[in-house]
């Protein structure tokens, strides 16, 4: 045991599943990590912790195990654990407005003291996105720390090695504490034999430092690959707490408002906005670069938005808690995990905030025979977009950018069929195409964390992989070169003849008494390129009709040759899914068809599109690469449906179709 000066430990364990995800995750992750960790820490009673568990994962452990909740409950009444607070379903807290950070915090604060008699003075920040505009609303929900990472510090010129304690940090006067944790911890916890977290420990206290803090994700301790027998077979965990019970003699375990009784702040500080290294690096330096990478990122977030705003106007609970869960962060972003590359996490986002405009229909609608129109800049891009809606549909239409349909929400089931998603290059995957490293992933004295895995065995996933150059959404308007294949269209590199796909649609609304229904023309005047060196003008109208009460919708389209000469186009309507039919999970091609339809058995919906003339349709499903805890998956997104047609046009003369798709739920 060593002898003279003693340092503070102090340790925030952060568990958390997303609403939306699967039933058996929840339950392995509970067995192979959330119980025997609290169990360990439950049998060392000198060791006190800090923890904290999302609303999402909370209400699961309520009604599955409600034993949990008595066990945690006991350790809290004897003083060995403090709850964090935070967003109650977890949500990124600079993504959501104010109010809602407000109502969420507001709402764990609640749970929390209900099952625990505790009330907590800290949160836990989801995935430490720190923003200087955090501070106030945290003041104002009563909360007096957070925990940041020591990297955050780094970009006011502080050194990691040197941060100890808490740092007071204000705004407009209001403070708020600010704890660094360490990422050196993060990288020995679980990671390495127990002795080199209490050599650092020695270390620090030998340097004069008061205190150490950890902050990290509980799935370490038994979920991430190879953990759970790193953690609980060979037994680290228990020997972690062995040793910390041994060297209690100068190692204080404690936690964040003990230690802020007493000892004051280390100093004031002023941080910019950050995150934890690999978070940087995976948004490119700032969290909300994501919703500039991933556009349909921003459209979610953008929608939920659009949808607080709403709720905040009609005062809804039930609304409300359906917006708070669409909060849910993990499906807004990419790093190591799967989360926005993961189909049913978008799905549960859009789900929910599909339901939170239900409950506002509901209020503000009595007739069923109800329609509506609206426009306003939803993605905030300075260009205003078209959102039709009744009381089965809601479509939202970017007439700027190719007229396209980026939101189909089929409101009986509370599912955007429209929840896509592009095949884009990731930076890993150049990483992976490289050569692998020899040893990559071995370690003598413990095992690699999840950012340090070697991925370089799923370089053969790469090897026929496409990207998308446009997003894959409905309703885009395609002319194809001549000799353009479906397998070049499938890879997306079939070469537009044509400057309609993202080009800006000038768009008029009516609302004509009879039949009850709202029409959106849209229309262009463009080019299309026939044989090499031929430009031809034309002009694309189309048109979305939305009757009352009804899953239907009316398409109709109509060219104008507006050259002096006759032209050939091959012109091309492109619906993008996220259903999966097992008759149509292949690439293939159906010519001089009236009707097709799509069924979808996993959300039990069903579109049945009817032409006005023979048309011929290619189909392809679309998957993605992407990161993941264990390496590199293959995820389904979605299924695309090209409906094409060939025609000769003499000049000034037109062509039309008219496209019926009827939306149903299936079984």
């Amino acid at each position: 045991m060593d002898s003279g000066n003693k340092i503070d430990l102090l340790m925030a364990v952060h568990s958390h599943q997303p609403d939306g995800n699967f039933e058996w995750v929840f339950a392995e992750a509970y067995e192979k990590s959330y119980l025997p960790f609290l169990r360990m820490l439950y049998g060392h009673p000198n060791i006190k912790a800090s923890l904290h568990y999302s609303g999402c994962l909370l209400e699961w452990i309520i009604g599955k195990h409600p034993e949990f909740i008595k066990m945690l409950k006991e350790m809290v009444g004897r003083g060995q654990i403090e709850m964090l607070s935070g967003g109650y379903y977890e949500p990124i807290l600079s993504l959501i407005p104010e109010r809602d950070i407000l109502g969420q915090i507001k709402l764990m604060n609640e749970k929390i003291e209900k099952l625990t008699g505790y009330r907590p003075s800290g949160v836990w920040l989801t995935e430490r996105v720190w923003e200087p505009a955090l501070i106030k609303p945290l003041a104002r929900a009563g909360i007096k720390f957070t925990i940041v990472d020591d990297w955050h510090f780094t970009y006011v010129s502080q050194k990691p090695d040197d941060l100890t304690g808490y740092y007071v940090t204000e705004d407009e006067g209001e403070k708020l504490f600010i704890f660094p944790g360490s990422e050196k911890l993060r990288y020995t916890m679980p990671f390495r034999l127990p002795h080199e977290t209490i050599d650092y420990m020695r270390h620090s206290r030998d340097k004069g430092l008061k205190s150490r803090i950890y902050a990290d994700d509980g799935e370490k301790y038994g979920i991430w690959p190879g953990t759970f027998k790193w953690v609980y077979e060979e037994r680290w965990l228990e020997n972690f707490m062995n040793a910390l019970d041994a060297e209690s003699g100068w190692i204080k375990t404690t936690t964040f408002p003990e230690y802020i009784k007493e000892n004051g702040p280390t100093d004031r500080i002023y941080l910019t906005c950050a995150s934890y290294r690999e978070m940087m690096k995976w948004s490119g330096g700032y969290f909300k670069n994501f919703l500039i990478k991933y556009p349909e990122s921003n459209s979610m977030q953008k929608k939920m938005l659009y949808v607080s705003a709403r709720v905040a106007k009609a005062k809804s609970k039930k609304a409300q808690e359906y917006l708070y869960k669409g909060q849910c962060n993990c499906a807004y972003w990419h790093g190591v995990f799967g989360g926005l590359y993961l189909n049913h996490l978008r799905s549960a986002v859009y789900s929910n905030l599909i339901k939170a405009e239900k409950e506002i229909d509901a209020i503000n609608h009595r007739d069923p025979n109800w329609l509506s129109i609206d426009t306003t800049d939803l993605d905030c891009d300075s260009h205003d977009e078209v959102i039709l809606s009744n009381s089965k549909l809601g479509l939202d239409v970017a007439p700027y950018r190719g007229g396209s349909l980026f939101e189909t929400d089929f409101k009986p089931l509370a599912l955007n069929l429209t929840n896509t998603l592009m095949r884009r290059k990731e930076h890993y995957h150049e990483k992976v195409l490289e050569k692998s490293k020899p040893g990559a992933g071995e370690s003598e004295e413990g095992i690699v964390s999840i950012h340090d895995i070697d991925k370089g065995k799923y370089a053969a996933l790469l090897a026929d992989v496409s990207y998308d150059w446009y997003r894959k959404v409905s309703l885009l308007d395609h002319f194809l070169r001549e000799g353009a294949t479906l397998k070049d269209f499938a890879a997306s590199k079939f070469g537009e003849a044509g400057d309609f796909l993202n080009g800006e649609y000038k768009y008029r609304i009516e609302k004509p008494a009879k039949p009850k229904a709202v029409v959106l023309r849209m229309a262009r005047d463009g080019n299309y390129s026939g044989a090499p060196g031929d430009i031809y003008r034309v002009r694309m109208e189309k048109t979305i009709n939305l009757k009352a009460n009804s899953s239907a919708v009316e398409i109709d389209y109509k060219i104008i040759n507006l050259d002096s000469r006759e032209c050939s186009p091959w012109f091309g309507v492109e619906f993008n899914y996220s259903l999966k039919d097992p008759h149509l999970n292949r690439i293939g091609e159906v010519h001089d068809m009236r009707n097709i339809n799509i069924n979808d058995q996993w959300y039990g919906v069903r579109i049945d599109f009817e032409f006005s003339r023979p048309t011929s349709m290619w189909y392809f499903p679309v998957e993605t690469i992407s990161e993941s805890e264990s390496g590199l998956e293959r995820t389904y997104q979605e299924l695309s449906l090209l409906f094409h047609w060939k025609f000769k046009l003499a000049p000034k003369d037109s062509w039309g179709i008219k496209i019926h798709k009827n939306i149903k739920i299936e079984g």
